[in-house]
């Protein structure tokens, strides 16, 4: 599925590029977890082509920032969305086999884009990121799956607090994992760039993995480094408090500069009861009494 203004996975030029959509996703035939979502991709004021990607169709929300150079990074990234299409259904939970399986499938698809020259083979390579509702089994339920390869991000966001679930793959961040660098120099230092971990980069790859629980309103917020770079953390979290949505955090990227590609997903999910086992979805317009999934979604 595609929302209204989305392009074609395949479009090798993209500008702009956005998606909004509302699906529910049932499970064990009775639960259900409404989960509204919107996503925005953009080129930026510098680069001439977008090599970030992203997907947002329940129940995966990724985003992929490609690396290579124009064409072999624009096709790394959408390699990533192509075989995550192909590796898990939509409208239904995954399981975490399925979404490792798409992991490591989509850096085998990454590394046959690398081409051999006259200087070498050039290297295709691409970030991951994003979140995934899986059926964790075991009688274990419905969760949400973070997955991370590279410096882009995923945030949760409870409606206050805007907290890094995933942990960069970058030269910076051992440096700050060693203690030899304080978080806040972390933005400003001259190898913020370098990422020590990346799909097509290596053979095998080696993903960060977290799972969270599923459960009364959560949000998360899916990213390319095009976002963090030129809005940082607090200016995110007054926009979300405000009610805004991928569009907005896209437009104050390019208010900021936008140096380079950005790309966000915001995921916002609603299980209809909170902690106190009262209802919830009749307290915010996004989330209406009505559950029918609506045709909408992705990149």
């Amino acid at each position: 599925m595609r929302g209204p203004g989305a392009s074609p996975p395949s479009e090798p030029s993209r500008s702009h590029v956005s998606a909004d959509g509302r699906e529910t996703l049932a499970h064990d035939g009775h639960s259900a977890v409404v989960v509204v979502h919107s996503a925005a991709s953009d080129v930026g004021r510098v680069r001439q082509v977008n090599e970030d990607s992203f997907l947002a169709e329940a129940p995966v929300f990724l985003v992929a920032d490609g690396m290579g150079g124009h064409a072999r990074g624009d096709a790394a990234s959408r390699a990533v969305v192509e075989t995550f299409r192909r590796h898990l259904g939509t409208g239904e939970a995954s399981t975490p086999e399925q979404v490792l399986d798409a992991i490591h499938s989509s850096n085998d698809a990454v590394r046959a884009l690398s081409e051999a020259g006259d200087e070498g083979v050039a290297v295709a390579g691409t970030t991951l990121a994003g979140v995934a509702l899986i059926d964790a089994g075991a009688g274990q339920g419905l969760k949400w799956m973070a997955f991370n390869v590279g410096d882009s991000r995923v945030y949760s966001w409870d409606g206050r607090r805007l907290i890094q679930v995933s942990v960069d793959h970058s030269a910076v961040q051992e440096l700050v994992d060693a203690g030899l660098l304080e978080a806040a120099e972390a933005e400003r230092h001259p190898e913020r760039n370098v990422i020590t971990r990346a799909l097509g980069a290596d053979e095998y790859v080696e993903p960060d993995v977290w799972i969270l629980p599923v459960g009364g309103r959560q949000a998360f917020l899916v990213c390319s480094d095009g976002l963090t770079k030129e809005v940082g953390v607090d200016d995110i979290s007054r926009i979300l408090a405000e009610g805004g949505r991928a569009d907005e955090l896209i437009a104050s990227a390019l208010a900021g500069g936008g140096r380079d590609n950005v790309t966000a997903v915001l995921v916002e999910s609603d299980t209809g009861i909170d902690d106190d086992g009262e209802t919830t979805r009749d307290r915010d317009g996004r989330f209406p009494e009505e559950t029918a999934p609506r045709d909408g979604g992705a990149a």
